[in-house]
This record gives C-alpha cells, structure tokens and sequence, in this order.
C-alpha cells in the first residue's frame, strides 16, 4: 500500500521523502513502484493526452536559467557536459511521471476535482484504491487483495456524516475498473467523504441499504 500510494502522490512529503529514498535503494521496493505506475495507468485510459501550452516552456526557461543570463554567470556552466545530462535526466523523469500517473500533476488551466481513498478494514483481507475524477464523473478502482464469495457482489458507497449510505453501484469484476456516478453522488462527494465496500447478494443491495458486511472503507483525500 506504501507503494501505491506514493505512486499517486498522496503521501505527505517527509514520508514520500522516506519512500523515494526506499525506492532508490531497495530493489524490492522499487520493483513493487514500477509494478504500481503499471497497474494504476488503465486507470488514466479515459482521459486524452493534453499538449501543455506554449507558455510553459519559456516559464521553464526563465526559472532554469534567469541567473545565468547576467554577466557574472559562469561560462563553464554551459558547456559542462554533466550538467546537460542531469537536466536531460531531470526532464524524461518529470515527463514519465506525467505520462504515467496524470492524476498526480492535472492541468492547472482545468483545476479538475481528484480524490483518492484507500480501502481497507481490520480482520478484513479486502483492498481496493479509488480515484474520483469530477471532470468524467466516475470512480476508478484498483483491486489490490481479496475475493468475493460465490454469488455476491461488492458494492460500494459514499457516507457524508451521519447521513444513510448512498449506493455508488456494485463493483464490476477487474483489477482495473471504472463506476460512473449519478448526478446526485458526484455533487455529495468531496474530500472527507467516507467511501466503503459491502458484501451484497448478487446484482447488489435489495434494499437500498448495505445489508452485508462492509469489507473495507477509507476516506476521500485531494491529489
């Protein structure tokens, strides 16, 4: 879990310090990263590709290299081969995390809502993650661990407050899977939000209501 969470970038940043440092020197625990940045990318597969616009490279630029246009600058700098390695190393790392994780960096000139939850619960072995996109209104999921018994179905629902359960659907089958949302859900959610999983007949609650027993919940935080 440590490992899907800091690939959506939802840790604060001393324990995403922490986990970068893991990264770089536990195999491991980089090999369980690069396996995350894999499993949660079907998740952006709804979202199209967006061309930054022309203003962001000369933004770069001036913030790169503003000191180095005075007089005083070091010409040394310039031709320094290392230097232009570690820049163009620098530039494909913050373009694969980018590509690879979109919901971690969205365009700032669409401001979209992004929550992410973790669901779990104690005695439990039920583990998804959940990412809320406003902009497409729907809920993706993850399926991290656990099965649901022979005839019955997962369902999953939002709880604000002290407010009844509000059903968001059952959970379709999948590592990799997306819910879209009703009108009424998308305007209710917002960070701070419980979301849990119930264990519902099949085709879902009959009532209304979670009838089973809720496997797993977590809050909704902002990315």
């Amino acid at each position: 879990m440590l490992a899907a969470e800091y690939v959506l970038g939802v840790l604060p940043a001393e324990e995403r310090q922490t986990a970068g440092r893991r990264a770089d020197a536990e195999t491991e625990f980089a090999r369980l990263v690069d396996a995350w940045e894999v499993r949660l990318a079907p998740l952006a597969s709804a979202y199209p590709e967006i061309e930054p616009p022309a203003s962001v490279k000369p933004a770069i630029e001036r913030r790169l290299f503003a000191a180095g246009s005075t007089a005083s600058a070091q010409p040394g700098l310039w031709s320094s081969l290392a230097f232009w390695r570690g820049l163009a190393a620098a530039a494909v790392a913050a373009l694969a995390i980018y590509v690879a994780v979109p919901y971690v960096n969205p365009p700032v000139e669409q401001e979209p809502v992004r929550l992410v939850a973790s669901l779990a619960a104690e005695g439990s072995d039920v583990k998804y993650l959940a990412v809320y996109d406003a902009a497409h209104h729907e809920v993706g999921l993850s399926h991290v661990a656990g099965e649901r018994a022979s005839g019955r179905d997962f369902e999953l629902w939002m709880i604000e407050g002290q407010k009844p359960p509000v059903s968001m659907g059952v959970i379709p089958s999948g590592s990799s899977v997306h819910i879209a949302l009703s009108a009424e859900v998308q305007e209710k959610l917002s960070s701070g939000a419980v979301l849990a999983i119930s264990l519902e007949p099949s085709g879902g609650s009959p009532t209304g209501q979670p009838t089973g027993p809720v496997v797993a919940a977590g809050d909704l935080k902002s990315i």
